[in-house]
Formats: C-alpha cells, sequence, structure tokens
C-alpha cells in the first residue's frame, strides 16, 4: 500500500465516475461486472446527491456509500433488490420518505481495516440524524456464508457470526457498528455465490428520530426543572401560604422553566393552629384544605405556564387518610399520585394509609413519575415506572435528620443509575415549634443523573446549598438519554434478564407481568 497523507470523506461528484468504477471492479473481483453504470451514477446524484459518499486516500476515490429515501412500508421486509431500487431506475427515491436505504458500500481491498467503511456508515447515520429518518436499512451480503452452507442454515450461520463462533466480513462488520439483524431474505439479490442467493435485512434505529407533528409543543429535548427547598415557617392562613407558593412559581417561571417541584407536606405550617390537639385530628384538620390547594395550583400553573408538582398533602378517601400530590399541568389538567409506602412513624402517629396506583404520567415534556419520600428506598416502583417509559423521575420529600435525608438521596441516586433516568429530590428546611411531629427538617434537593460518559462524572446535574431556603434549576437532555439507552458504556435497562425475572404490579393487565 502506497503511503497515506490524506484521508478524505466528502460527496461523490460527476468527475470521480471513473475512480469509483475502478474501486467497486476491485472490491468485487469475485463477481465479475458488478459495478454500476455511469448513468446508474448520474441519476443518482440528480435525485440524491448528499445520499452519495466517497472516501479519498491521497485525492483517490477507494470506497463510497450510496442510497437513497425511500417510504420503507410501501415495500416492507419482504423486498427483493431490484423492488427496492425500481429496477435499478431508482425511482423508488421518494425525499418526502422515512428511511435512508442502503444501495450499496464497498471498500478497494487494498485499504480495508483501515476503519473507511466506519466513516462511511458514521456520515450515513449523521445523516439520518440531520433528516430526521427514522432508520438506514439494507440488504447485507454474507459472503463467507458458501464455506458454511453444507454444514449450518443461514439462520444459524447469522447467529454464530452474533457470538463470533464464525466470522463474515461483512455481517460482523455491520454487527459491530449497531446495525440489528430483521430477517434473512432468499433471493434478495440473484446471482451472489457466495451469500448463495441469501441477504440479511438489517436495520439501524435513529433514537434522536422525531415524527412530525401537528400539534404544537411537541415533546421537547431539553427540560427545565425549577426545585424548591422550601422554609418550614408559621402563617397565618392559607393565602399567607400561597403569597409565598407564587413567589416561587413566579421565580422558577421567569427561568423559563417547564417543571417545579414542592416538598413533601410543605403546608404542614397550617396545623399550628390545631397544635391543641392530638397529631392524628391535627393531620386530618390539615387535609380540609387540600382541595383549595389543588385548585390554587391548577390556577398557578396556567397563569405562569407551567407544570407544578405539588409536593403532597394529607387528604380523606373514604375515611382512609392518605398521603398524596398533584401533577398540575400548564394546559388545565391535572393527575393525582399517591404515596404507596408509609414510614412507621406516619402510621403510628397520623394512622396514615398506604396507596395503590403506581403509573407514569404525559406531560408536554414527555413521560414523568413520581414517588413521595420513602417510596423512592423501594427499587420495584423506579423500575415498575422506567418500564413504562419514565424520563425523569421528581421526588417531594420530608426527612427530619440527616440519616433520613441520607437515606433518600442514595436511594435517588441509585435509581436514576439503574434506571437510566432523571431524578429530582426536593425538600425543606428550618424548624416548626408549634407543629408537633414536625419540629425539625434537614434537605438538600438535588438533581440526579445516569453515570455514564455523556453525564457529570458524579452523577449530580445540580444540587441546593443544605439547609438553606432556595431555588434549584437545572437542564434534563432527554436525548441523552436516547443515546445512553442505545450506547452506553453499560445499559442497564437492556441488559436486564426478563428472561430470569420480572418487576410488576400485582394486578391484571399488567403487560410486564410474566405468566
Amino acid at each position: 500500500m502506497e503511503q497515506i497523507d490524506t484521508v478524505e470523506l466528502r460527496q461523490l461528484n460527476l468527475g470521480d465516475y471513473e475512480e469509483l468504477k475502478k474501486s467497486m471492479i476491485e472490491a468485487y473481483a469475485n463477481w465479475p461486472g458488478a459495478y454500476w453504470s455511469e448513468l446508474h451514477f448520474q441519476k443518482l446524484l440528480k435525485i440524491f446527491p448528499e445520499g452519495q459518499l466517497a472516501v479519498l486516500v491521497n485525492d483517490v476515490v477507494v470506497g463510497c456509500a450510496l442510497s437513497i429515501i425511500v417510504k420503507y412500508e410501501l415495500f416492507g421486509d419482504d423486498h427483493t433488490y431490484q423492488e427496492i431500487t425500481g429496477r435499478y431506475t431508482f425511482n423508488t427515491h421518494n425525499p418526502k420518505g422515512n428511511v435512508l436505504y442502503g444501495i450499496d458500500v464497498f471498500i478497494r481491498p487494498d485499504f480495508r481495516g483501515l476503519r473507511i467503511g466506519r466513516r462511511l456508515y458514521d456520515a450515513r447515520k449523521e445523516l439520518c440524524e440531520t433528516l430526521n429518518l427514522k432508520a438506514i436499512v439494507f440488504g447485507g451480503r454474507i459472503p463467507n456464508y458458501h464455506l458454511h452452507a453444507s454444514e449450518v442454515t443461514p439462520k444459524e450461520y447469522i447467529q454464530k457470526v452474533k457470538l463470533r463462533e464464525l466470522y463474515d466480513p461483512t455481517l460482523t462488520f455491520q454487527l459491530s457498528n449497531d446495525f440489528h439483524v430483521k430477517k434473512v431474505l432468499k433471493g434478495y439479490m440473484p446471482g451472489d455465490k457466495e451469500s448463495k442467493d441469501y441477504a440479511v435485512l438489517l436495520q439501524w434505529d435513529n433514537i434522536y428520530y422525531q415524527k412530525i407533528s401537528d400539534k404544537a409543543g411537541a415533546h421537547k429535548s431539553v427540560v427545565r426543572i425549577g426545585l424548591i427547598q422550601w422554609q418550614m415557617r408559621l402563617y397565618k392562613d392559607i393565602n399567607e401560604l400561597f403569597t409565598q407558593v407564587e413567589y416561587f412559581v413566579d421565580a422558577v417561571s421567569s427561568y423559563k422553566s417547564d417543571f417545579v417541584l414542592f416538598p413533601e407536606f410543605f403546608n404542614a405550617p397550617l396545623m399550628a393552629d390545631y397544635n391543641h390537639l392530638t397529631e392524628a385530628e391535627a393531620i386530618r384538620k390539615l387535609a380540609e384544605y387540600t382541595e383549595e390547594i389543588k385548585e390554587r395550583f391548577l390556577k398557578l400553573a396556567i397563569s405562569y405556564n407551567i407544570n407544578i408538582v405539588t409536593g403532597s398533602m394529607p387528604a380523606m378517601r373514604d375515611e382512609k387518610l392518605y398521603n398524596v400530590g398533584f401533577l398540575c399541568r400548564r394546559n388545565g389538567t391535572y393527575e393525582m399520585y399517591e404515596k404507596i409506602h408509609v414510614t412507621p412513624d406516619e402510621a403510628k402517629w397520623w394512622g396514615l394509609s398506604g396507596g395503590n396506583t403506581v403509573e407514569v404520567f404525559e406531560t408536554d415534556c414527555g413521560p414523568v413519575g413520581v414517588l413521595i419520600c420513602y417510596d423512592v428506598e423501594f427499587p420495584e416502583l423506579p423500575r415498575i415506572l422506567a418500564q413504562q417509559g419514565m424520563n425523569i423521575l421528581f421526588v417531594p420529600f420530608l426527612t427530619d435528620t440527616q440519616n433520613g435525608y441520607s437515606r433518600v438521596r442514595y436511594c435517588a441516586r441509585a435509581r436514576a443509575i439503574e434506571n437510566e433516568c432523571y431524578v429530582a429530590i426536593a425538600g425543606s428546611v428550618g424548624n416548626l415549634p408549634k407543629v408537633e411531629n414536625m419540629d425539625i427538617q434537614f434537605a438538600q434537593s438535588v438533581v440526579f443523573t445516569p453515570s455514564d460518559f455523556s453525564f457529570p462524572a458524579n452523577g449530580i446535574k445540580a444540587e441546593a446549598t443544605a439547609n438553606t431556603e432556595m431555588i434549584l434549576v437545572a437542564d434534563a437532555d432527554l436525548d441523552l438519554l436516547k443515546e445512553l439507552h442505545s450506547f452506553g458504556a453499560v445499559r442497564n435497562l437492556k441488559d436486564r434478564r426478563t428472561d430470569l425475572y420480572s418487576v410488576c404490579l400485582n394486578k391484571q393487565g399488567d403487560k410486564n407481568c410474566r405468566e
């Protein structure tokens, strides 16, 4: 091989044809006559110039990748090479299609082993993302299959290549470039003796693909979160309490936040008027404010154009006391969430009961989950929410001691890693001398991230100053989660052994439960 001075990746042009033809003849030496005519070449450059890519070494074309765009549902998975190319006319190219279809990739033999093919595939992936196409699809040859055809079926051959028991120069390369096998095609490209007329239909999914929506305000890729580290203080009534609430909502929304999170039992100061009652009676008096609080939060969500996670508050239902909160969307709708696990202290002093509903909520920023304080210490609940597509987990909490806070903090941090999601926790600080069983609070609000190269090394996006009233604002990049799910150094969600174990709700119809 001659000395390499320059390597360039660019679009093909009309003047490249003779070099391209020479490279193709060398690349397909075992397949005489297998090269594109100049008319084919000109047609591809005319209809889709950005899809025709070349690698030049010392200004000479040594490899290329050719492609078209198709409306894939018109062909489906059972197609031939002639059908997908319109019998080599490329009339099947549709600029409004949804899939980038690979027509050909080849490298001159003398230049193989230099990762030139990887450059071409990476450029195709970038093109697919830039054009917002759903996937890259193509039929791949299996040129070493003829060496093993008497021993294994095409399906068995593919599996052995996947397990690295056999090597195939084409399929091994494509699998290492994140393409997955869709099916085996018979008669895809007649005359391919090395592949015994078989081909493997391969696909690479564009994780950044966004289906075109007619709705304004489709899901955002970067979501801004505001956390309220709430100072416990006495208020004379609910109006004074909501003066402080509105101040925080106003402040966070002025930073263009999409969500604001309040802590668990942030409204506890209102119990001061009932301190002459028992703890159980006082908190039931507090529950009488819950409906009004919900309505006030809904109005704030609309007027300040922000989704509000209201922390939590007591609520009576069927003569039982629950710990609940509300996701108040900025479009005026709302959802209620419940604390599933009550602490021994909550059961002893207040007579709280655990709820039964665990669900993901759809928002204009994608699916989110909410778990109240103690619930985040049970890994099954966040896992169920992750299986339902949750991207952000909100955890309003209330802890009195640093020990209690540490349990919430470190469990929340683990949940972010194992479920590949953002976890935002917000708590209260300060003292309430006139409210029994709510004397002291300790908190440090945090936004946790997964632990991988695209995220902070310590898995902390932002954190508040401990035990100080303040606002914390942080951005959650949802595209980084998509990338992590497919290409992370480890892939906790994808690599779960669901053939061996499962985590699900004990109710009929949960699709995550195994029979």
